[in-house]
């Protein structure tokens, strides 16, 4: 048994390495389990009472031998390169930054939340649509040119398959199948054949809102429209309703804020008129209720439409809406810690 022991210390003083794993794995040898080490402590008990002594004694020098050895080397690897890439591997990882919500999805969540206290739920639809929900249903006659190749990107050439232009198309769906009282948004991506600009993209995001009830004016509609633009732009933000033509809402408006950088004293953000455009709106025409099955004459309604990305431009001042889709990360850190 003397022996064993004394072959057991040979081989831990002869021992060498350079690398961490092999010396982990001459730990486990020795002091695992069902090392050599630990099976010696378990002999001992059937080891004759005369040799007991000696034997113990033998048992915690090799312990203490391979435990000094372990130390030794694991100190001198510390030292050295460790790894192909010539970092300590032992070392503590760095920690990862946290990411940040991107400035659309920011904007759509404030957009939401707005709407939300005033009394709207959030309803979503398919983004490749038929002809029907993009269009017929909401009053465009055939003739119209939002129809055309030009502005539409139609499935393998199908007039019929496309993909829809506005989340309006939600709303379509939401009223052939629910019953007014209606109140809901359709946030939502949208596709148009436009040429790729600093003011433009072919693909962006919509939030559109539709409000059906009776009697609901468009007095409604300006007091829904004014609360939200003081909300996401500040207490201090006036709005403006100015005459528009849509194909589904009689009468039309495109609404404006006050410049947010001149105060409405003018400048190049606002080309020096004072206000900012930001969404189109009006009443629901009775053509669009009467074609999803809403009597005209029980019900009105008002919509309204904007697009995502147009107001993150004036909320956190963007230049440029193409900063939006290259997910350049030095443009996305600026907004750690917006709201």
């Amino acid at each position: 048994m003397l022996n064993k022991i004394k072959k057991l210390q040979s081989e831990v003083e002869d021992f060498r390495t350079n690398n961490l794993e092999e010396l982990d794995q001459f730990r486990i040898k020795m002091l695992g389990k069902k090392g050599e080490v630990t099976l010696l402590f378990g002999e001992f008990k059937q080891v004759p009472a005369e040799l007991k002594r000696d034997f113990g004694q033998a048992i915690n020098v090799l312990k203490n031998s391979v435990q000094d050895k372990i130390k030794t080397l694991f100190s001198e690897l510390k030292t050295v390169d460790s790894g192909p890439s010539g970092q300590d591997l032992t070392a503590p990882g760095e920690p990862s930054p946290l990411g940040t919500r991107h400035p659309i999805s920011l904007v759509r969540n404030q957009i939401i939340d707005i709407f939300k206290r005033l009394g709207f739920n959030v309803s979503i639809g398919p983004e490749i649509e038929d002809d029907w929900h993009v269009f017929s249903a909401l009053n465009f006659p055939p003739e119209h040119p939002a129809r055309d190749m030009q502005d539409t990107f139609f499935i393998n050439q199908d007039p019929d398959i496309l993909l829809r232009t506005h989340t309006s198309s939600v709303q379509v769906r939401v009223m052939e199948n629910e019953k007014p009282p209606i109140r809901t948004i359709s946030p939502g991506r949208v596709f148009r054949n436009e040429a790729i600009s600093a003011r433009s993209h072919c693909i962006f995001h919509q939030v559109e809102g539709l409000y059906i009830d009776k009697n609901v004016s468009f007095a409604d509609l300006k007091q829904t429209l004014q609360f939200f633009a003081k909300e996401i732009f500040g207490p201090s933000t006036d709005i403006r309703l100015r005459p528009s033509y849509f194909p589904f809402t009689e009468p039309s408006a495109e609404m404006d804020i006050s410049c947010s950088l001149c105060n409405g004293k003018g400048c190049n953000l606002c080309k020096y008129t004072g206000w900012l455009e930001i969404l189109g709106c009006g009443m629901v025409d009775p053509n669009v209720l009467e074609s999803v099955g809403i009597d005209s004459h029980e019900y009105t309604g008002f919509a309204f439409g904007m697009g995502i990305e147009r107001i993150a431009l004036l909320k956190y001042n963007i230049k440029d809406i193409r900063l939006l889709f290259e997910n350049d990360v030095r443009f996305l850190e600026q907004f750690q810690n917006a709201q």
